[in-house]
Parts: C-alpha cells; sequence; structure tokens
C-alpha cells in the first residue's frame, strides 16, 4: 500500500535524488521510486549488518595451531 508524505530536502540532496531519477528512469517524475530504493537498501543492509555482528560465531582450533597463530603474529608486530 502506497502513503502519501511531505518531506523536506536540502538542495544538495534534492539535486542528487534529481539527478539519480534522470540518470536510472529518464525523468525526474521517478523521484519516489528512487527515494524509496535508497532507503530499503539502506535499511536492509543495516539490518544484515547487525544481524551479522548479532549471530553466534563459533571457531574450532587446536591448541597448536593457535600457538602457530599466535607465534606468526608475533613476529608480524616486530618487524
Amino acid at each position: 500500500m502506497v502513503k502519501r508524505t511531505t518531506i523536506l530536502l536540502e538542495e544538495d540532496l534534492y539535486e542528487y535524488l534529481i539527478k539519480e531519477s534522470i540518470r536510472k528512469y529518464g525523468s525526474s517524475k521517478k523521484l519516489s521510486q528512487v527515494i524509496n530504493e535508497l532507503l530499503r537498501k539502506t535499511l536492509y543492509d543495516k539490518e544484515k549488518v547487525i544481524q551479522l555482528l548479532s549471530e553466534e560465531r563459533v571457531a574450532h582450533t587446536t591448541a597448536k595451531k593457535f600457538e602457530e597463530f599466535r607465534r606468526e603474529l608475533s613476529r608480524r608486530m616486530e618487524e
């Protein structure tokens, strides 16, 4: 369902959105579509990042592999 609203855009944002509308659709009449696409992508990407950061990650290693990693890291830090 589509909702109609009014937003106040700063000049530079308005110009960017108009240019993007013309670039993608050949007309400034698709401004709402461009705004919806950008908002959807931005919000989706933000949710995706939050989900990735909040997921439990489990790493499996052995004491020997961890010690090798630690020594290599120390060696690199000393260079």
